[in-house]
């Protein structure tokens, strides 16, 4: 079955609001003027299945899986959500990806890759993501717009790139969390975005489906039981997420594999997706060592194939096609590609994700509404 993406969601309940150039797609979203898009980071289908105890709201919302799209990582499952449109178009291209005259940009710290020095004040979030957001258009249509998010994010880079436009409303707990996004949804024509980021970073650190990631389950359920409760007549919730996660495995580390940096000036993306920048000339050599090399244990492309293939979606425009690797590769099963010297802090993470799994590319639609 060909699940909907997830960047089709907003647009479905943009429509429904009147805002002009969406339609709907989404068929399990009621059609109201106040609607709420709630996305917790890194709450994969399969995740949400095997730990269905913990998460007994969540289950009985459930209404089917969304695909996310690659790579399966924050920052594309954000501008899915902040512009209504797959990776090759919004140009948030992964975890760390090359802007052409800039270099490597790690897109959620908004600096150098790796560990370079902060871009903030020399490339514009508004230049590298310029589409207009679902936010913008939303507001521009009369409709009272609201991000409710930690409140650290409030003006940082990736969110003027992908989220601009709405009214930030900034949190720092669960509590005002589900407070702040039902607070918002009261105005007659309402559209909400609420994110909840602590599920992935305690995946990141003990792995997904550990002790502390399904008491932080527990958690978010109550979340989405208080946001349930608080909700006025006539509006609908939507709980998505950006990605799904799996614990890693083996792993190849290509700081100490000589044949994988041969011919390599620039190394990006993330342990489960890699872009693999190839010095002039070099792209065909870089492929064939990266193929043989890794085998079976990673999908691996030249960019034009890449993007034949759609893995960044059916459209690549021009402005996007340079941010993908010349070379690009997707880890299967539970392998991953790590950069243990110049990535020390992610080579340690135990949850990772990014790649064309089932397990990172599901992630649930739950629906409740107080519509009719």
């Amino acid at each position: 079955m060909d699940h909907p993406h997830l960047s089709q969601v907003v647009p479905t309940m943009l429509a429904a609001a009147g805002v002009p150039g969406f339609a709907r797609s989404v068929p399990e979203l009621p059609e109201t003027t106040r609607s709420c898009v709630l996305l917790i980071d890194g709450l994969g289908w399969e995740l949400l299945h095997e730990h269905a105890d913990c998460a007994p709201v969540l289950l009985e919302l459930c209404r089917r899986p969304l695909r996310v799209g690659y790579p399966a990582t924050t920052a594309a499952g954000l501008a899915a959500i902040g512009t209504g449109s797959p990776s090759g178009e919004h140009g948030m291209a992964g975890y760390s990806f090359e802007v052409p005259g800039t270099g490597v940009v790690n897109a959620l710290r908004w600096c150098r890759h790796p560990g370079g020095r902060d871009l903030s004040d020399e490339l514009a979030a508004e230049d590298v993501q310029p589409l207009p957001t679902t936010f913008e258009r939303a507001a521009a249509a009369g409709v009272a717009t609201s991000v409710v998010s930690a409140a650290q994010f409030d003006g940082s880079p990736l969110t003027r790139a992908v989220l601009r436009g709405g009214r930030y409303v900034g949190v720092h707990a669960l509590g005002d969390l589900a407070m702040r996004v039902t607070e918002a949804l009261r105005p007659e024509r309402a559209f909400v975005y609420g994110y909840h980021s602590e599920l992935d970073m305690l995946g990141h650190l003990y792995g997904p489906g550990s002790t502390a990631w399904r008491m932080q389950l527990r958690q978010v359920d109550r979340l989405v039981e208080s946001v349930v409760e608080g909700m006025p007549s006539g509006a609908v919730l939507a709980v998505v997420a950006d990605h799904g996660m799996v614990r890693i495995g083996e792993t190849v580390d290509v700081d100490a594999t000589p044949a994988l940096r041969e011919g390599v000036r620039a190394l990006g993306g993330e342990v489960r997706a890699r872009h693999v920048y190839a010095e002039p000339g070099a792209a065909d050599d870089v492929l064939a060592a990266w193929r043989e090399l890794l085998g079976e244990r990673a999908w691996v492309a030249s960019r034009e194939q890449a993007v034949e293939e759609g893995w960044f979606g059916p459209h690549v425009g021009d402005r996007v096609r340079p941010r993908i690797g010349d070379v690009v590769a997707a880890a299967r099963a539970r392998y991953g590609i790590v950069s243990a010297t110049a990535e020390p802090a992610e080579t340690s993470l135990t949850g990772h994700h990014g790649s064309f799994t089932a397990a990172e590319q599901l992630v649930p639609l739950a629906v409740a509404d107080t519509v009719g």
